[in-house]
């Protein structure tokens, strides 16, 4: 009984973050129908695109995990 209402408390946490990030930094672009380009000739973006890529990835991790965690609390 106490892992599982641990286990929903640590889920919902889990969730929580992983929208918060799914809020600022939405989908990943390997996951949306854009132009998957990066303009070779400014650095700086580039490294800015991988980086809220990573960030977007996870996000979209930390939502799994909380959602995995809060199934496994209430079974």
């Amino acid at each position: 009984m106490e892992n599982s209402i641990l286990l929903l408390a640590i889920g919902l946490g889990f969730l929580w973050h992983g929208i918060l990030i799914y809020w600022v930094a939405g989908l990943p672009r390997q996951l949306k129908k854009t132009n998957k380009n990066i303009i070779d000739s400014d650095p700086e973006k580039s490294f800015m695109l991988f980086w809220l890529d990573q960030y977007s990835w996870i996000g979209l991790l930390i939502i799994f995990i909380g959602i995995l965690s809060i199934i496994r609390g209430l079974i």
